[in-house]
């Protein structure tokens, strides 16, 4: 298999959202959709060949994720607990637990590596952070991986300026 399930999310797969605002400018914090979760594993695996389950223990929603390995003729389970989001708490700790899960087998591990995000604000940007949080959907986002899967550059594009860049970027097609 030439896609494997610990290689890099394309940056098309991967979304950024505003992890806080202050006077100096904005944290963004990278972070994978569960679909992205579903369709690695779908493409990697196949879609009949994993699962999920979902269990609380002690109130905590945990989420189980197994592949069938057909070598050992049985499912291979991997498990994380997930926490509620502020906006749907049930739907939100179930959708954690499993991105959680998958991390587990591998899925977006990279997202660990990325640098710390930090965006200088212009004082229009400052002053309606929820204009600077809707437009940065618009952004342009690269990402360039070593042999090893290692994230060797980072950068955004707000359609004007770049925004944040990290690294030393190889290719030079925007």
């Amino acid at each position: 298999m030439k896609k494997t399930l610990t290689t890099p999310l394309t940056i098309d797969e991967i979304e950024f959202r505003v992890q806080s605002i202050n006077a100096k400018g904005a944290i963004i914090l990278p972070y994978k959709d569960a679909r992205a979760d579903m369709n690695r594993l779908d493409e990697v695996v196949g879609e009949v060949n994993w699962q999920r389950e979902h269990k609380m223990i002690d109130g905590n929603n945990y989420c189980i994720v197994s592949i069938w390995d057909q070598s050992k003729d049985r499912w291979v389970s991997k498990m994380d607990v997930g926490t509620e989001s502020n906006t749907e708490a049930v739907k939100g700790g179930a959708s954690d637990a499993f991105k959680r899960a998958c991390f587990n087998w591998g899925i977006g591990r990279e997202l660990y590596d990325y640098p710390l995000i930090f965006v200088k604000l212009t004082n229009e940007e400052r002053a309606n952070s929820k204009l600077f949080q809707y437009g940065l959907r618009n952004w342009r986002w690269h990402s360039e991986f070593d042999d090893s899967g290692k994230l060797t550059y980072l950068g955004a594009h707000d359609g004007k300026t770049i925004r944040f860049e990290h690294g030393k970027r190889k290719s030079t097609k925007r």
